[in-house]
């Protein structure tokens, strides 16, 4: 098995960007949703509630962003270096919320207007635990970034391929991996192999992993990320094959258990 593409969303639910290698930090991947948008009441807006995000570009740069879409200005985006956090919550339902720092007017204005509505953006100056510990069958550990839950999300190439065909028989049009948003893809290893790996070490190169437990997947995995066009697929075919205990599943959280470096073609192995 090898690592075949590695992939970080500097604002979480932005464009993806796409790496030959990355560092690998106990939160997650260098440069990996450190920014989320917020709403008035600071919970996270995300393609669940609006695909224009899809459209959002952000290129990390030393020191903040720059965030690029089609029709406006391209704008630097400093970190910000002090001020008042505040709190904020990836998701409405969950009462855990972590501190934050605004990024400013101008970028708040400037996604505003992307995203049609009243925004604030935020960094995460640190990597902290985003819910009680307890709260989940397998913890996400004490620092992760502003993913939905775990610090990384590892997806199976063959699995994809599997869905694929079962799209395929009814007639659907295959989807791409860019669907399930991954941050680590590996291929070699067989359709849905990832389902044994939960609790077990996985090492990817130089970097040791714990496979948290299966990903459950949401409405935006039917959202194209080129165009933002919203189908019901793949989350109807899901729904057939991949329903456990009422979680539609693809792809498996990773939690780091150390830091360094990682790089595309590096080996994976699953530790008994």
């Amino acid at each position: 098995m090898r690592l075949t593409s590695i992939h970080t969303y500097p604002i979480k639910g932005c464009h993806r960007l796409d790496h030959d290698g990355a560092f690998v930090h106990q939160w997650g991947l260098a440069g990996d949703r450190r920014w989320m948008v917020v709403d008035a009441d600071g919970v996270g807006v995300t393609q669940r509630e609006t695909t224009r995000l899809v459209g959002l570009h952000a290129a990390v740069r030393p020191g903040g962003l720059t965030l690029r879409a089609d029709g406006q200005p391209d704008l630097d985006v400093p970190e910000p270096a002090g001020g008042e956090p505040v709190a904020v919550r990836v998701f409405r339902s969950r009462k855990f919320s972590v501190p934050a720092l605004p990024a400013g007017q101008s970028a708040d204005d400037w996604l505003g207007a992307l995203l049609g509505r009243p925004v604030r953006l935020v960094w995460l100056a640190q990597p902290t635990r985003q819910r009680a510990a307890g709260t989940s069958e397998h913890d996400t550990g004490d620092q992760v970034s502003f993913a939905d839950a775990y610090p990384l999300l590892l997806a199976n190439a063959a699995s994809l391929d599997a869905l694929n065909d079962w799209l395929a028989e009814a007639g659907e049009e295959p989807v791409p991996m860019t669907r399930f948003r991954p941050n680590l893809v590996v291929g070699g290893a067989p359709a849905w192999a990832e389902d044994d790996w939960v609790g077990l070490p996985l090492r990817i190169g130089d970097r040791l992993f714990r496979a948290a437990g299966p990903c459950d997947r949401c409405v935006v995995t039917t959202t194209d990320q080129e165009t933002g066009v919203r189908t019901k697929e793949p989350l109807r075919t899901l729904g057939r094959h991949r329903n456990i205990k009422q979680k539609l599943l693809f792809g498996l959280n990773l939690v780091p258990l150390d830091s360094g470096p990682l790089a595309v073609d590096a080996p994976v192995v699953v530790a008994p």
